[in-house]
């Protein structure tokens, strides 16, 4: 008789192992196939942008913008041709107390790819909306330094009047 409690103790715990192993498999394949699933689309991203506008927003912030061309891949040594380029950083500016620098490149704002204007204008748009947000540049580094790029990332608080 204990051998039967024993042997179905035995096949309890059995059950409730597969059983759990099944949940657990269960649960990492939908969450890796969660990860295949097409990420949400932002209703910021289809918020139609022009180039205009974009470059107004730029100086709005305190940037003259442009997307970075072939030429100016090649002038700046980058790998592919993409993000925004800075042309000039407007004194006093919220650009200019965040420490952006001319011939920066503009990769991202706020965890947002940018890969051309357009992008630019729509994450600088939402940013100036949020008041406190974060700019992350490609900039030269000094002369002389080895790696000759650096990556940072730019603290823009609130405008104070």
């Amino acid at each position: 008789m204990e051998d039967a409690r024993i042997v179905s103790a035995s096949a309890r715990t059995k059950a409730l192992r597969s059983g759990r192993a099944f949940v657990l498999c269960v649960s990492l394949c939908l969450g890796v196939l969660d990860s295949y699933a097409p990420a949400p689309v932002n209703a910021a991203d289809q918020e139609p942008m022009t180039v205009e506008e974009a470059e107004r927003l730029g100086e709005e912030f305190g940037v003259m913008v442009g997307d970075v061309d072939e030429d100016i891949r090649k002038e700046l040594k980058l790998e592919r041709a993409q993000g925004v380029a800075v042309f000039e950083v407007i004194g006093s500016s919220r650009a200019d107390s965040a420490g952006i620098k001319v011939r920066s490149v503009i990769k991202e704002i706020n965890k947002t790819e940018i890969r051309n204007l357009i992008d630019f204008g729509r994450a600088i748009k939402r940013g100036m909306k949020e008041c406190n947000f974060t700019v992350g540049t490609y900039e030269s580094a000094d002369p002389g330094d080895p790696v000759g790029w650096g990556v940072n990332f730019h603290f823009v608080g609130c405008k104070r009047d």
